[in-house]
């Protein structure tokens, strides 16, 4: 796939994140609430040493601020030959929301169901340890509490 983005062709990225069930007091009316974004694009390849760096950098510390620092950074046979960086520009792109309680017909209001939103979310659990740690070395505090609550929801 990688290979094919290198001609710059055209892509479309989806991601979607599910925030809670959404149940209805109606099958019909049981829904989902979510944000998710389409990206369309002609994905290319970068090049350049120096962008590949930046760009890993930049990608480690989103998912676990802290942690390029205390890495081995990449080899140059790592970075050149064995990673591939991908540059896609925004230029079309399109967002849904979907927030909120049950929409139920006016007559479900009176049914004796329960009927509501389920919050789901995706949260870290305790680490694991790698069986092959040295002896010696702790979990970094970056991990420990490492949380991604209040970074990526904005409701």
């Amino acid at each position: 796939m990688l290979r094919s983005l290198a001609g710059a062709i055209e892509v479309c990225v989806t991601v979607t994140l599910l925030d809670g069930l959404v149940l209805a007091r109606s099958a019909f009316h049981h829904s989902m609430n979510y944000r998710s974004v389409v990206i369309f694009g002609k994905a290319e390849i970068v090049g350049a040493e120096s962008e590949k760096l930046e760009a890993l950098q930049a990608f480690t510390e989103h998912v676990v601020p802290g942690r390029w620092e205390e890495v081995r950074q990449p080899t140059r046979h790592e970075l050149l030959y064995s990673t591939s960086v991908l540059s896609l520009p925004l230029t079309e792109a399109s967002a849904k929301i979907r927030t909120g309680a049950p929409n139920d017909d006016e007559a479900d209001y009176n049914l004796p169901v329960w009927a509501g939103v389920l919050p789901l979310q995706l949260v870290a659990s305790n680490p694991i340890a790698d069986s092959r740690l040295q002896e010696g070395v702790v979990t970094p505090a970056y991990i420990k509490n490492y949380s991604r609550l209040g970074k990526t929801q904005h409701h």
